[in-house]
């Protein structure tokens, strides 16, 4: 899995709202939707690589595909 550092928790949610998620409920952890998957993102600046990777296996994306919304 390729590598994804430093992306702040708040361009990766920008990034996914393009993609057609939205943001259901915020805490320590944001949960986004877009009807059928959900996924859960933390509030770290910058998120670790794995674990945005995972993030956006989650979302049914590459990391190419993230990286073009980015």
């Amino acid at each position: 899995m390729p590598k994804l550092p430093g992306v702040s928790h708040s361009r990766a949610v920008r990034a996914f709202e393009k993609a057609g998620f939205w943001v259901v409920r915020e805490g320590k952890h944001i949960s986004m939707t877009e009807g059928g998957r959900i996924i859960i993102i933390p509030r770290e600046n910058p998120i670790n690589a794995f674990t945005m990777g995972g993030i956006i296996k989650d979302a049914g994306m590459t990391v190419k595909e993230f990286k073009k919304l980015l």
